[in-house]
């Protein structure tokens, strides 16, 4: 659990870290906290507000700012959300979303992109650097048609 029971037995102790890794363990990885952390959105307003997927929750600029501070962080770096340009950065800087996936699924007409973090003037301050870029032509195959044969073989 690296930081997190770091930080649980200095606020605490060894047992309630170890009591943490049990329901941890527990967990089943397709609901709980995993689907919290994939399918939670930033949005513009403040608080909290049910997502429009259905799963998850939409979260403003003030909960990014609380949950940074808490942790220790400079910013959220996410994914698992389409955006046109491959990345966007919200609230304040403190949360961005890079989308590496250009045109996904063959539909979106988006672009995909990724970071590159360099030392800025300041010692310790790495400044993220976008870069963008459009998909490339691949055999025709049609949208998901890898996906659907892999769900066949669960079903």
């Amino acid at each position: 659990m690296y930081g997190f029971e770091g930080e649980v037995k200095s606020k605490y102790n060894a047992d309630m870290a170890d009591s943490f890794t049990e329901v941890f363990n527990w967990l089943p990885l397709y609901s709980g906290l995993m689907c919290e952390l994939l399918w939670s959105d930033p949005m513009d307003g403040k608080g909290r507000a049910p997502s429009k997927r259905g799963v998850g929750c939409q979260f403003g600029p003030d909960i990014t700012e609380d949950f940074c501070k808490r942790n220790g962080l400079d910013m959220i770096i996410r994914s698992h959300e389409v955006k046109n340009e491959g990345y966007e950065v919200a609230h304040g800087g403190r949360c961005i979303t890079v989308f590496s996936a250009p045109n996904y699924c063959d539909t979106m007409h988006n672009r995909g992109a990724f970071i590159v973090f360099r030392g800025s003037k300041k010692p310790g301050e790495m400044k993220p650097e976008f870069t963008s870029f459009k998909e490339v032509p691949h055999p025709q195959v049609r949208p998901m048609a890898y996906a659907n044969s892999l769900l066949s073989l669960l079903v």
